[in-house]
């Protein structure tokens, strides 16, 4: 049996026309495909036997189509255009500006690109190497490096005008890709450096940083089924084996073009998003998932996942864990899941499966169980995969304590002086791959128990990467 190709087109920014989309289905099919599935960067895959190859390139150099096959030189550029006018309302950042962002791009990157809107929860915020995140200074952006193959985290000085996006990223990416040795998987980094290296001879247009990023409290919004648009609505397509047929998605594109629905958006989550269906064209999209025994209103424990892109032990895995919270009736309002098997995925959550060995897993969380965030803390090692859904549980109802403890009874009111106070509260990082030390939970890898000061550790190895208790930076924050 000969080994499937798989073909990877990149859709900027999550977004296609209908008419283009349905060309790229065209070519699949021909090639033999009869399913296609997206990827967590809002990328297009399908799977074709070898001898195929030779007539998808024609037919793809044909159509002007970019294309990988079997490789992911170029990832793609993700962003929350998806979100813009469905799931968030406010800010400066609409639909032109994205648009114009993108045909500002006249190469492809081989650095992930990410664009943001600060005022949405839907698209991640820091799982590109380059994050521009909108600021509240209109066409201005934060920018954040994730250094190549590291959680190295590092704020751009001044922010960054949206016209310049594309060749800030391009100047940065040649900078970092000529020294590798500098910026490119590697334990430690000058960032200054870099910021040193890209803005010398270049003229772009700048703005100070007067507030730092605030971080929204992530909520996931219900992202399937039909919902309402203003006058109009939008429809979401969840598929629980990540497969959408073919034949399905052509008579979407005919059915975009026949009511004027002129684009398809992909989401984050894998799944497909049509906005702008006017009220009289509902009915036709009811004939439409009829015809093709699609459902909608999956629940929600069910769409809260990050999986790898291609794994089908991933998806394995998710469904398992899936049906053990149906049985226990699991509330997962505010969490997200991701199950890793490679180090460098990239993929992210609230909380995180992680392969360590076959049938091994590590199970950790971000420190405040926001999935935008990227400190972790180690919550349990060397889970067998039969424990992996009891663990999680038992996680899930330590958020929500905690949830219940920070909220205050509905017949009791703070006073200013409490509402103002502040309790300073300190953890302790590791530089290599963000893995928090608190002595709130110890360590029961290294079996310290809670309560433990990190300064009461004679010796110390972080539980994740093996670095030197030297390796820790000291965390201060604020916990009302």
């Amino acid at each position: 049996m000969k080994k499937k190709q798989v073909v990877k087109i990149n859709l900027p920014g999550g977004v296609s026309s209908a008419g283009d989309f349905y060309e790229m289905l065209i070519i699949a099919q021909n090639a033999g495909a009869t399913q296609i599935r997206f990827g967590n960067r809002q990328q297009l895959y399908f799977e074709i036997d070898v001898t195929q190859l030779e007539d998808l390139e024609f037919d793809m150099l044909g159509a002007g189509i970019d294309h990988e096959i079997n490789q992911d030189v170029y990832p793609n550029i993700t962003s929350s255009y998806i979100a813009d006018g469905i799931f968030n309302q406010e800010g400066w950042l609409k639909e032109g500006v994205y648009k114009d962002i993108f045909d500002l791009f006249a190469y492809q990157p081989e650095l992930k690109i990410n664009l943001v809107d600060s005022n949405q929860t839907f698209a991640p915020f820091f799982t590109g190497n380059l994050n521009y995140i909108s600021s509240p200074v209109s066409n201005y952006w934060y920018q954040y490096i994730r250094f190549p193959k590291t959680n190295i985290l590092y704020c751009w000085p001044v922010l960054v005008y949206s016209d310049d996006i594309p060749a800030m990223s391009k100047t940065i990416q040649q900078v970092i890709l000529a020294n590798k040795p500098l910026f490119y998987d590697q334990p430690e980094v000058n960032a200054d450096l870099l910021y040193q290296l890209v803005t010398a001879g270049n003229q772009f247009v700048i703005q100070e940083i007067d507030q730092p990023l605030a971080i929204p409290d992530f909520q996931l919004p219900y992202y399937e089924g039909f919902n309402k648009q203003g006058n109009k609505y939008w429809l979401g397509i969840y598929r629980r084996n990540e497969l959408f047929d073919i034949e399905f998605l052509k008579d979407i594109c005919n059915l975009c073009m026949q009511t004027r629905v002129g684009q398809l958006y992909i989401s984050p989550w894998k799944s497909l998003l049509i906005k702008n269906i006017e009220a009289k064209h509902r009915p036709l999209w009811a004939v439409l998932l009829n015809k093709y025994r699609v459902n909608i209103r999956h629940a929600a424990n069910e769409l809260n996942w990050q999986i790898e892109d291609l794994c089908s032990q991933c998806l394995e895995l998710k469904q398992q864990l899936v049906r053990e919270f149906e049985e226990a009736d699991l509330r997962t309002y505010r969490l997200s899941f991701a199950i890793k098997r490679s180090p460098k995925s990239g993929i992210y959550g609230s909380v995180m499966i992680r392969e360590r060995s076959p049938d091994e897993f590590e199970i950790i969380h971000t420190r405040d169980f926001n999935h935008n965030t990227r400190e972790f803390v180690v919550y349990k090692q060397g889970v067998a995969k039969a424990d992996l859904s009891r663990h999680l549980i038992t996680l899930c109802d330590m958020f929500y304590e905690q949830q219940s403890n920070n909220q205050l009874p509905l017949n009791t009111a703070k006073s200013k002086e409490e509402t103002n106070a502040s309790v300073q509260k300190t953890v302790h990082q590791c530089k290599s791959c963000f893995t928090i030390y608190d002595e709130l939970y110890g360590d029961e890898f290294n079996e310290i128990a809670p309560g433990i000061s990190f300064s009461n550790l004679a010796v110390y190895e972080c539980p994740t990467c093996g670095a030197a208790k030297e390796n820790f930076d000291e965390l201060i924050f604020s916990a009302v």
